[in-house]
């Protein structure tokens, strides 16, 4: 069972969290909780789909987080490492926040077309990932969304939420984005039964 840490014991140093965002209007959550990782003393790197930039610039991520945020698998670095591949080498945890119903579709399928669901799909296997869903409800409860979400659990992914609430379509439903702090316990939880894969090499 879970335990729940207080936010003010919730330490998180050493840990490697790669944050995907795909293009959902919950994106405003996925700042802060990049801040309150952050300020756990994790080290976060900011992965964003094409959609995800419409509602959240990628300048707000590298402000918070210190760190050059990714949006294509063609952008240029220091290094020249294949960008997928060398952030699934990195995370000790993949967050998708928020996931949509497209993002979680072409997961289940094992579909890489961008930047984030390559980065899913070479980090499979090789780190927990935590998905937090955020779309309308009658997208949530469709048969090929919860289709998806029962073979991605299948295959050891980590879901939380979606809440129920007033959502961004104007009705109240399931389907809201759980909020950051909840999101950042989870995220706690799973990364404590390991430790840093730094620490671990070292």
């Amino acid at each position: 069972m879970i335990q729940r840490q207080n936010q003010s014991e919730l330490r998180l140093d050493g840990y490697e969290v790669v944050l995907c965002l795909s293009g959902g209007v919950a994106c405003y959550k996925s700042a802060t909780l990049a801040s309150r990782l952050v300020q756990a003393g994790a080290g976060v790197s900011v992965a964003m789909s094409e959609a995800a930039e419409r509602f959240v610039t990628p300048l707000t991520f590298q402000a918070l987080t210190h760190r050059q945020v990714f949006t294509s698998l063609w952008q240029s670095g220091e290094d020249f490492r294949s960008r997928h591949t060398s952030l699934a080498d990195l995370a000790d945890i993949i967050v998708v926040a928020p996931a949509t119903a497209d993002i979680m579709a072409k997961m289940a399928a094992g579909i890489a077309d961008g930047l984030v669901p390559t980065t899913i799909l070479a980090a499979t296997g090789a780190c927990p990932i935590l998905i937090a869903p955020g779309m309308n409800t009658r997208m949530w409860e469709s048969p090929a969304t919860q289709s998806n979400v029962a073979r991605l659990k299948e295959w050891g992914f980590n879901f939380i939420g979606p809440a129920e609430g007033n959502l961004a379509c104007g009705t109240v439903g399931i389907g809201r984005v759980v909020e950051p702090e909840e999101i950042l316990a989870t995220i706690a939880d799973i990364l404590k039964q390991n430790p840093p894969k730094n620490a671990a090499t070292t």
